[in-house]
């Protein structure tokens, strides 16, 4: 008897493009929401377009939140429900926006994420990422209901916000090679839909990413629209398999080497160029993944990322230990099979 099932859970407005932060009281009129709004922000975000933000509603509450950590999701559930919320509105980068979306989770109410940079993923996917001391837990919860990724805000972004997002998305090249190598050899359960869906993604910001350049609100669009494809990539699969392979397990060793030395989209696009060499050798896609990554100004090289060669080997050599996902590092790679990787595509 066939008895698979699946349950796939969407955001039900995606609003990306010119302007569109004036629409957001309208997106979410369609969904129906009661109660008062909590905006969920940090000091920047807040400062740039909050008043906006809360000028399509009633009542607004606002907290404004420094960092991402559990601390921060417990102050989010204590104010909205001090302030008797019926949503949250995640404003800002990924800080605000994964601490809103655990603390609906938390609340079990409706989440909207309003972007200000396009710097990662999760503005969409039903992932959160938080600190906890040296150690970073990627959690589930509910994807947002609604996105309203306003580009010409996302344009005014710092530009290395937008390069780190660019670089999350190429890294989906090894994320999807990593899970299906799972599947065959695991019979991890793969899913061609968001598989190839993840992989499209990589390969158009990977095509367009000469045209990708500061100061042009296309290039924030362009994006945008990729980080939407992969965060949806990854609400189909269920997991972020679609979309984080070995190239995230050394990202996170390296956050506990030397946490907070770069940004978290930086250190996977660089640790792709070494886990497609892993996967494919001296003929690999590595040169092209390289190449893409340096046309939209995102480091190539350990040293660009601020950390010693001696350090991202350390992480490459470690990082299968950081959580029960297989992957091109199975359960281990040699010093010198790291060094080998890392030289020749000269990352070190």
């Amino acid at each position: 008897m066939f008895d698979k099932t699946t349950w796939i859970k969407l955001p039900r407005n995606v609003l990306v493009g010119h302007g569109v932060l004036e629409d957001l009281s309208d997106a979410l009129a369609e969904l129906y929401l009661s109660g008062r709004p909590l905006v969920v922000t940090s000091p920047t975000p807040d400062g740039l377009v909050g008043d906006r933000v809360r000028a399509q509603f009633d009542d607004p509450a606002t907290i404004t939140i420094e960092t991402a950590s559990f601390d921060a999701i417990e102050r989010v559930v204590d104010a909205a429900e001090a302030a008797d919320a019926g949503y949250l509105v995640g404003l800002g980068g990924g800080k605000p926006i994964d601490t809103a979306k655990m603390a609906s989770d938390r609340l079990d109410c409706g989440f909207v994420s309003v972007p200000t940079a396009a710097s990662h993923d999760g503005i969409v996917s039903g992932r959160s990422s938080i600190p906890e001391g040296d150690t970073r837990h990627s959690v589930a919860a509910d994807p947002p209901l609604a996105v309203v990724a306003d580009t010409a805000i996302l344009a005014e972004a710092p530009w290395e916000l937008t390069t780190a997002g660019c670089a999350d998305i190429i890294s989906n090249y090894t994320a999807v090679k990593d899970w299906k190598l799972a599947h065959r050899l695991k019979n991890v359960e793969y899913s061609e839909y968001a598989g190839a869906l993840s992989q499209m993604t990589a390969e158009m910001l990977v095509e367009s990413s000469d045209a990708i350049k500061p100061g042009f609100e296309e290039s924030a669009w362009l994006v945008a629209k990729a980080l939407v494809s992969s965060g949806v990539a990854m609400s189909i699969a269920g997991s972020s398999r679609p979309a984080s392979g070995a190239e995230h397990l050394i990202s996170h060793q390296l956050d506990r080497l030397v946490p907070g030395r770069a940004l978290h989209g930086h250190q996977v696009g660089v640790a792709a160029v070494v886990t497609e060499y892993l996967h494919s050798g001296e003929r690999g896609e590595w040169a092209d993944i390289r190449d893409a990554l340096d046309d939209v100004g995102a480091p190539t090289t350990a040293g660009e990322l601020g950390i010693d060669d001696a350090t991202f080997l350390e992480a490459v050599t470690t990082a299968h230990t950081i959580r029960d996902r297989y992957t091109i590092l199975g359960d281990g790679v040699s010093e010198a099979a790291a060094r080998e990787a890392a030289s020749f595509t000269g990352v070190i």
